[in-house]
């Protein structure tokens, strides 16, 4: 019985990697609007984490924070330096915080992710669970880069976007509610349909109301 869900867990974790990598190599990954990508690749991060528990899910952020380093290093924009130590646009260069903007919030995400979904499945059922869980974890993601975007390039940010230092905060808020909306509800109706598709405990046994 543990050997068939251990297989079930590699199967399923590598089919949410598979995933991954071909949205990284089609335009779907990283959707560019204005000086921000918006992502949809940190549903399969989230995913993971309903599925699979939380090290999986952190397992699967550090893939998608490699993904984005690889991202702006191969096709970067005005803004890759802040993903990337290895871009230099307009004599504004990345350097190791940049890698710590590119991956730690996406392990953070797959860790708050998981840690959600055990607290919500206590108390609701499991679409419900996984869809709060996503809208969340969205959330948390999206502000955690961008406020470190601000704390450790303001300045060379706002340089390269062409706005006030000042008026950054304003911008990161207004990248939040519009792109991160987005990214927000397509979390939220991906973990909503798919464990309704698939249920969680056939997976990963646990002290879930369904």
């Amino acid at each position: 019985m543990k050997k068939s869900q251990n297989l079930k867990k590699m199967t399923l974790f590598a089919l949410f990697i598979a995933i991954e990598m071909m949205l990284l190599m089609t335009p779907f990954g990283y959707l560019r609007i204005g000086p921000i990508s918006a992502t949809l690749m940190h549903i399969p991060v989230i995913l993971a984490a309903i599925f699979l528990g939380t090290g999986y899910g952190a397992a699967l952020g550090l893939i998608f924070g490699i993904t984005s380093v690889i991202n702006a290093t191969m096709t970067p924009g005005i803004t890759s330096f802040v993903f990337s130590p290895f871009v230099t646009i307009g004599g504004m260069s990345g350097n190791f915080m940049s890698l710590v903007i590119a991956i730690v919030p996406r392990v953070l995400l797959g860790v708050i992710s998981g840690l959600l979904f055990q607290l919500f499945s206590r108390k609701m059922k499991t679409w419900t669970s996984a869809a709060l869980t996503a809208g969340i974890a969205t959330l948390c993601h999206t502000i955690m880069v961008l406020g470190l975007i601000v704390i450790c390039f303001g300045a060379d940010y706002s340089s390269a976007v062409g706005i006030a230092q000042n008026a950054l905060i304003g911008v990161m808020a207004y990248t939040v509610v519009t792109n991160g909306l987005f990214e927000l509800i397509l979390a939220s109706l991906c973990a909503l349909a798919l464990t309704k598709a698939i249920p969680v405990y056939s997976i990963r046994p646990a002290r879930v109301k369904v």
